[in-house]
């Protein structure tokens, strides 16, 4: 009876260990980008992190490394912009990783782009126009309107996958949320001045960040989306800055500098490199920090 006894013990005392370590887990979440996870970590603490890629990289084409797979392999929770940005990568990680909780929206996976409206749809695509998105652009993380719709839809998400933390969740999406609004009226004030300016950029990047401030993109280096700028496509774009109403080129952390600084020099324009995302400079640490620093450094070719 002893042994029994002794034996029951312990299997009770292994079954209260195992439920406290389950009941005390944390999500192991992957993002695809920088922004996602810096959106994460706003709303899940607490939770295991990690992103696939850098603002320094184009996440449009990520090796299906075997570190990535071996993440993926842990996740509870991938978050994605989707809208077909990661459609060369994604699937690959999620077959090789053969976990089944991230292969469906209705389990683990989170595409940001599900929950709003996306810019640039288009109801027909074919190879002749480029890399282009029929569901829309795919980088609306530069949408504070947006981002927080995000916020709520990511948040409801959580609490599917780990319903026990729920009020931590809806706690941390309350702050994220105040927080937020307060930022976006001080970026929206801060940003007036480029209300109305002309420039040149390198792809789609920062469709949102100019439809929110009010930049009229006039050029871009690509002559089609996904291709290296030409001599031709340059020289035309030459020809458009003579009007004299470009305020400057941009150009994306990860983006080669070498078409706009060619352009710069021809056409007398200052070519500015913005984050794409969270850790493209040293002053983007967060999602709060991208945008000062991409307002900020789009500012400063305006009058004092």
């Amino acid at each position: 009876m002893r042994i029994n006894s002794n034996l029951a013990k312990v299997v009770m005392l292994t079954l209260s260990v195992s439920y406290s370590s389950l009941a005390n887990a944390k999500l192991n979440i992957f993002a695809c980008e920088p922004e996602y996870a810096a959106l994460a970590k706003e709303l899940a603490p607490d939770a295991k992190i990690y992103s696939a890629t850098t603002a320094m990289q184009d996440p449009h084409q990520v090796q299906a490394r075997p570190s990535l797979i071996a993440k993926m392999r842990q996740a509870d929770l991938a978050i994605c912009a989707g809208a077909d940005l990661e459609v060369g990568w994604l699937p690959m990680l999620q077959m090789k990783s053969s976990n089944a909780k991230v292969r469906s929206t209705d389990q683990g996976l989170f595409f940001a782009a599900e929950h709003v409206n996306t810019l640039d749809k288009l109801e027909s695509v074919d190879r002749s126009m480029g890399d282009v998105h029929a569901k829309g652009n795919p980088h609306l993380h530069f949408s504070p309107q947006r981002m927080l719709k995000v916020a709520e839809a990511l948040t409801a998400k959580l609490i599917s996958l780990d319903p026990a933390s729920q009020e931590q969740y809806k706690a941390a999406l309350s702050k994220f949320s105040d927080k937020w609004a307060q930022a976006t009226s001080k970026w929206e004030t801060k940003a007036a001045p480029l209300k109305g300016k002309k420039v040149i950029a390198y792809h789609s990047s920062f469709r949102y960040l100019f439809d929110w401030i009010g930049i009229e993109q006039v050029g871009d280096l690509e002559p089609k989306p996904g291709l290296p700028p030409s001599s031709s496509h340059l020289a035309s774009l030459l020809k458009r800055a003579e009007a004299g109403d470009i305020m400057a080129i941009i150009v994306a952390s990860y983006q080669s500098e070498r078409g706009a600084e060619w352009l710069g020099e021809r056409a007398n324009l200052p070519v500015q490199i913005l984050p794409m995302s969270v850790g493209g400079n040293d002053q983007s640490q967060d999602l709060f920090t991208l945008y000062d620093s991409a307002i900020d450094l789009l500012l400063q070719y305006q009058p004092r």
